[in-house]
């Protein structure tokens, strides 16, 4: 009976939210590990909202200064401003304080007091893999407060057994009931809570964006510039560009890439007509740099960590962009290099692709790790320039539509907001 009795009152809260009686404000705590560059400029955008109060619970300070990136294998420092413009606070951890989080790291108290003390309408739970996520939920379910989660996980973005499997579709035996709303960040996103039996009507897409505006500016800005950086990194302007920028890590899988690449010399020691590009760090890079050694090609080029303002430029340079990632949630990067009006290529393993890869229309997608299939993407992307730009510009015409309006439409339903 207690059950029905919370069911029950969560309910009407919801109905409440979706049949607003008055200009009161619907106050949301949002709690997420730590502030994420791609989030800032959303959390932005929600908290000018004249509808909504929002406030942001922090569990680790980790990215707010330099830290050290596991993956990246370096510290890293973002020049974006994360912090700016909504309201947040820093939850005090029992153990792991600031450091990069884990299942159990870091395990914070206070939010029980602070959910009380604010007279929150809404809990908003950025993922549900850690215990204090797990807890938090626990925490607004015995106060009564409706619960949203985002989470990223699809059937590929991960690796799981049998077991694994059996035991995520126990979880969700549990989770599913404890949660009021879905937010979906795209299809394939959608179809995972489908399969672990979420209602439908208890997913919101709420689609996992970029700030298109900034990038399209700053891809705008870079165009001007172009023949500028050409010359920096001398490249040939008749020779197109194909452009890598990720982790070199083994998920990543930058290695098919330039196997594939290597298929484009027309005998096999001459270096392809293309150029490639790399930016990033990470635990591979000494194996690829002596990999590309091994041919002695000048067209493999090493560029080393680009920040988020530093990136539209090699954006703007490129004709083909490639993210050949196994187990990728999503790839926010794909969003970004749309918005520089080029071509793209994704493994079927990269959330992204049913909904921002038009096979033939602004790129291609191939099969995770078959480098043949690859190499022939490459083939058809890159065998006409004049095609490959339609194909950019179809990319920006997709893109245009995925964007940080249709998240603020997606919070607002989860909310009961009527636009």
């Amino acid at each position: 009976m207690r059950g029905l009795t919370i069911a029950r009152v969560t309910e009407e809260k919801l109905n409440q939210k979706a049949h607003p009686s008055s200009k009161k404000k619907v106050r949301v705590a949002y709690l997420v590990t730590h502030p994420i560059q791609y989030q800032a400029p959303l959390l932005r955008l929600i908290a000018q909202d004249p509808s909504i109060d929002l406030t942001v619970f922090f569990c680790s300070r980790c990215s707010v200064n330099t830290y050290q990136d596991p993956e990246f294998g370096r510290a890293i420092k973002w020049d974006v401003p994360l912090l700016e413009g909504y309201k947040h606070e820093f939850l005090p951890a029992l153990w792991g304080r600031d450091e990069a989080p884990s299942f159990f790291r870091p395990f914070n108290y206070g939010l029980w007091r602070k959910l009380r003390k604010g007279k929150f309408d809404f809990l908003w739970v950025h993922g549900y893999g850690r215990a204090y996520n797990l807890f938090a939920i626990a925490i607004a379910k015995c106060m009564r407060l409706p619960v949203l989660v985002r989470d990223e996980s699809t059937e590929t973005s991960t690796k799981r057994g049998a077991l694994k499997e059996r035991l995520s579709r126990l979880f969700f035996c549990v989770l599913r009931n404890q949660v009021d709303k879905c937010l979906a960040i795209g299809s394939s996103n959608r179809e995972y809570y489908l399969q672990r039996g979420v209602r439908p009507e208890k997913i919101v897409l709420m689609p996992y964006a970029v700030n298109n505006d900034f990038f399209r500016d700053r891809a705008s800005q870079a165009e001007r510039n172009r023949d500028a950086l050409r010359r920096q990194l001398e490249l040939d302007a008749s020779r197109p560009v194909i452009l890598y920028a990720s982790k070199f890590t083994e998920r990543k899988r930058a290695r098919d890439l330039l196997e594939a690449y290597t298929f484009l010399s027309p005998d096999g020691k001459a270096e392809p007509a293309p150029y490639l590009l790399l930016i990033g760090e990470g635990t591979m890079l000494d194996s690829l740099k002596s990999r590309v050694a091994e041919r002695g090609w000048d067209s493999v080029r090493f560029l080393g960590f680009k920040n988020q303002t530093e990136l539209p430029s090699y954006y703007d340079l490129c004709d083909v962009f490639v993210l050949p990632s196994f187990n990728e949630p999503w790839g926010l990067v794909i969003n970004e290099v749309m918005n520089a009006s080029k071509a793209v290529i994704v493994s079927d393993q990269v959330g992204c692709a049913k909904d921002l890869v038009k096979e033939g229309q602004n790129g291609c997608i191939f099969q995770a790790g078959n480098v043949l299939d690859l190499h022939r993407a490459l083939c058809r992307v890159l065998a006409d320039r004049q095609r490959c730009r339609q194909m950019g510009r179809k990319s920006l015409e997709i893109i245009s539509k995925w964007s940080f309006e249709e998240d603020l439409r997606g919070i607002r339903a989860a909310l009961g907001l009527q636009d």
